[in-house]
């Protein structure tokens, strides 16, 4: 496909179909402005952060008391508040119909398939709420979960916020320390795990898992039925019930949604912990209902009743982001387990059965699709299939167009970055405009982002750092267990002062869209110049010898020489002929600075739970330093691929 046209451009029909255009029309209305476009709509965003965040609120019909003002102290990040007077709960906006409708719809691999009513959903959160109360959890105390994505972990979470209780979780395939580096952090009150899980075909036991954890945590477990034996687990965990026993004596009624003040703590999310212990970073009630509304309303254009899907596990912000779908009425399609089991189909059969509006999934899964040769366009009906999203790591060039050749020709690709340091998106997908190759559509509504150079400065079509200038309501509230602030400020604000830094480098196109280059602690400085991974892995990865690959920058000789770890197809061989192609591939498609001094291959590239490769633990280990949390990479065996490498002494 040329570069020179974009891929897909939206109708002007559906245009003026979007809630996005609607909500523009409305701010024209009330405040008698002339917006006509994208770029107008965000300039009144981030100008006027009061009236648009308030606009939101109406728009999306925020259950709960506003207040007023919108904004105090907006001119300091670190001291702004948004609706500081408004109370609201959040599970009693995301509990948004009732009746026997679908809210959630659940696959397990090919083992298990299940549907639930907006009526089981509210029953299930009403008798878990009662028992919870029961056991004496309130507000501010912690429910951790170890959990796969299943209807239950939801209906747990809804009933955690519907008393205030702070939800925090992760994914069953983490390690006994890993999640007790996690919620050994914040002491829950209350552990929740499942009994088993199916992953790659195969039935993965958590019993002594679930048994450790729960004795170090000091805490009771409640244990959910999925794909074991739910009472051997029991009988092995001291102080556990089943999820059965823990909410027999309880019937359903009405849920009570106790409502708090807009700040007010929601969930405890993690950092991915390479480098370290994890930090715990706190997200309020409000402003994670507000900035999911705005994205997933707006942004999204998702409509009451449309099926929302996004491949995620518990531990990984894209489940939360999932589960807000709920607010704006969506039914939620929830998968649990590998996306190629039993092969590369499975995720289209759900889409094409279910008849996906959104679907959502990460960089490295499109990549996969493409390089085993499926072609889901020929293969499945997705006429229904309007957006879809991806993140995770930055989406290349040919992605792009995978997409658009190999799945849906006309639907929107959205790709989207932010983290859970936001919980949410700074750069995102809009319905109004173009989708252009290899480019994020541009900055969220509301979100003064911006990309700067090293000395403070704002620069177009240049790489630099992604900043934000503003406050914006999906900030955290604060780090668990950091009293002064020390370590919030040192995250995102030692940088810039009073300017959110936030670790991407990224780059503004001529259409004013966005490309994330990777994260800046990898990027890589041969003789003084930055050089963003995303951009030499956008070039080796397309060669069909090359399955994936990893890259750092190794000190050398005073300055940094660039390293190339390839993990390579079935049947490959790291020839010369293949060495001299890559490398000729990087300089001609990216630049001579590219190109790496050293390609080595590995049998295998370490990964975080939410399969982002771990450049800087690569690094670590390359350099003989120790990598501090492997707890927190799913395969944590493949940095011992990396240490002591004879080639790289040369």
């Amino acid at each position: 496909m040329r570069d020179d046209k974009p891929l897909w451009v939206p109708s002007q029909a559906s245009i003026e179909a979007s809630p996005m255009y609607a909500f523009m029309e409305k701010c024209n209305r009330d405040f008698g402005l002339s917006l006509a476009g994208y770029g107008d709509l965000h300039a009144f965003s981030v100008a006027d952060r009061e009236r648009f965040w308030t606009s939101v609120w109406d728009f999306c019909g925020v259950k709960g008391e506003r207040g007023i003002p919108a904004l105090t102290n907006g001119d300091v990040m670190l001291d702004a508040r948004f609706f500081p007077d408004a109370t609201l709960n959040f599970a009693e906006n995301l509990l948004s119909q009732e009746g026997a409708g679908d809210a959630l719809i659940f696959r397990g691999e090919d083992k298990v398939a299940d549907r639930w009513s907006w009526d089981r959903l509210r029953n299930l959160v009403s008798r878990l709420q009662q028992a919870f109360r029961a056991m004496g959890i309130g507000s501010g105390d912690r429910i951790a979960a170890m959990m796969p994505n299943m209807p239950e972990t939801v209906a747990c979470m809804l009933a955690a916020a519907s008393i205030g209780a702070i939800w925090s979780s992760c994914s069953p395939d983490f390690g006994e320390q890993g999640v007790l580096d996690r919620f050994g952090q914040i002491e829950p009150k209350l552990f929740i795990a499942c009994d088993a899980y199916w992953y790659g075909g195969k039935l993965q036991d958590v019993k002594t898992k679930v048994a450790t954890v729960t004795r170090q945590l000091a805490v009771p477990c409640l244990v959910v039925h999925y794909a074991g034996d739910a009472a051997a687990v029991v009988n092995e965990t001291p102080g556990s019930k089943t999820l059965e026993d823990f909410i027999a004596s309880f019937e359903p009624r009405p849920v009570e949604f106790t409502r708090l003040p807009f700040s007010h703590p929601l969930y405890i999310l993690f950092s991915s912990g390479t480098t370290g212990v994890p930090k715990c970073i706190v997200h309020s009630a409000g402003g994670t209902l507000l900035q999911h509304l705005k994205e997933h309303r707006l942004h999204c254009g998702i409509q009451p009743g449309e099926k929302l899907f996004y491949f995620t596990t518990c531990g990984w912000m894209m489940w939360n982001w999932l589960v807000s779908g709920l607010a704006v009425g969506a039914t939620l399609c929830l998968f649990d387990g590998s996306p190629f089991a039993p092969d590369g189909n499975v995720l289209f059969d759900f889409a094409a059965a279910e008849k996906f509006a959104v679907f959502g999934t990460s960089a490295k899964y499109i990549d996969a699709v493409r390089k085993s040769g499926l072609t889901p366009r020929t293969s499945h009906d997705l006429s229904s299939l309007r957006l879809m999203t991806s993140t995770g790591s930055p989406l290349s060039p040919e992605g792009f167009t995978f997409v658009y050749e190999g799945i849906k020709e006309d639907v929107q690709l959205a790709s989207i970055s932010g983290g859970t340091d936001i919980v949410s998106c700074f750069v995102l997908g809009n319905p109004l405009q173009p989708v252009w190759r290899g480019e994020i559509q541009g900055p969220g509504l509301g979100l003064a982002m911006d990309v700067w150079d090293d000395e403070g400065k704002p620069v177009r079509q240049e790489k630099g750092e992604l900043v934000c200038t503003k406050a914006f309501p999906s900030m955290p509230v604060m780090f668990w267990n950091d009293p002064d602030g020390a370590k919030y400020k040192a995250a995102y604000f030692e940088r810039f002062d009073n300017v959110w830094c936030h670790g991407d480098f990224a780059e503004w196109t001529e259409h004013n869209g966005i490309v994330i280059h990777g994260r800046s602690d990898a990027t890589l400085n041969p003789g003084g110049v930055r050089i963003g991974t995303a951009e030499i892995y956008n070039q080796v990865e397309q060669m069909a010898e090359v399955a994936e690959a990893l890259c750092i920058g190794q000190e050398w000789d005073d300055d940094v020489r660039v390293v190339l770890f390839v993990r390579l197809a079935p049947g490959a061989a790291l020839t010369e002929e293949l060495t001299k192609a890559i490398k000729s591939r990087i300089r001609t498609g990216a630049s001579p600075r590219h190109v790496p001094a050293k390609i080595i291959a590995v049998s295998d590239i370490p990964r975080t739970k939410s399969g982002k490769i771990v450049e800087l633990a690569v690094r670590e280990i390359v350099h003989g330093r120790p990598v501090k949390n492997k707890e927190a990479l799913a395969n944590p065996e493949a940095l011992e691929l990396f240490a002591g490498l004879e080639e790289l002494l040369i």
